[in-house]
């Protein structure tokens, strides 16, 4: 899966929003709570090139010492959210997998000196499936899923990224998915709104920035106006995604290209490329 595409397909990297479990698919008070998440979701596919030949995908419920690869053929889902709905653990997304550019990943991975494993067995977790199921609800693409590093290690996190870079010459879109504000006890506080304002406001200038700056703002991150606020101290799993897509986007600088007010609080997401 290593054919060269034309530059002009050169594929972007994104950083979105997962929202809140299976909240698309369920009822919620007030009812249009994720309302304008799920346009945007289903609006993004449309700013692509061309269809990617396939999908690397970094969720943020996924953490590993080493970089985990999903290999396997036809993965199941993995409903790793509690609480919700009886049919929301029927839901399905029949995207098959592909242990042809797990192989690829591996083998980037291994030449960037980053150790990982393959892992045949594991299922597509809801930060992959719930999103995906707005974005490419035909699940005729074929997704990898790689893991975040438990040592929540941003600069890790960024050479993770570049070390896949090189798939998006190769048609693959790099997707992060996560929140760019998750402290559970935030949700539905008002006086949080202010708090993921400022973080909002830090990460959208930063991500725009000369692609050196970005990257030390992307490393130096908890220093951010608000940042542990944001992003609890040991629960940054959220925004690590951003790290990864960052470094995939090269010399590409980023941009906000959605943002909403979401249980009182901000979330935005990022596009590089």
């Amino acid at each position: 899966m290593n054919t060269v595409t034309s530059p002009s397909l050169r594929m972007p990297t994104w950083y979105i929003p997962h929202g809140g479990g299976p909240c698309f698919f369920m009822e919620y008070s007030p009812p249009d709570t994720w309302d304008r998440m799920a346009d945007y979701l289903k609006s993004q596919a449309a700013t692509l090139p061309a269809k990617p030949r396939g999908i690397v995908m970094v969720s943020a419920h996924w953490l590993e010492s080493d970089v985990g690869v999903m290999n396997g053929v036809r993965p199941e889902l993995l409903f790793d959210y509690y609480g919700f709905p009886p049919h929301t653990y029927e839901l399905t997304y029949p995207a098959p997998g592909s242990p042809e550019l797990a192989a690829r990943v591996e083998t980037l991975l291994a030449q960037a000196g980053q150790a990982s494993h393959p892992n045949p067995n594991r299922g597509f977790d809801h930060g992959m499936f719930i999103p995906m199921m707005l974005m490419f609800p035909a699940a005729d693409i074929p997704v990898v899923q790689v893991s975040l590093l438990k040592s929540l290690d941003p600069a890790a996190h960024l050479q993770l990224g570049r070390s896949l870079a090189s798939l998006r010459d190769e048609g693959i879109l790099i997707i992060g998915s996560g929140m760019s504000f998750h402290n559970m006890r935030g949700y539905r506080d008002p006086r949080f709104g202010p708090i993921s304002d400022a973080f909002d406001d830090w990460l959208t200038q930063a991500m725009a920035s000369p692609v050196p700056e970005r990257n030390q703002a992307l490393i130096d991150w908890a220093q951010a106006p608000m940042a542990r606020w944001c992003h609890p101290p040991r629960a940054e799993e959220h925004l690590l995604p951003l790290m990864v897509v960052a470094g995939a986007a090269g010399q590409d600088l980023g941009r906000k290209v959605f943002t909403d007010r979401v249980l009182e609080t901000r979330v935005s997401g990022f596009n590089f490329g």
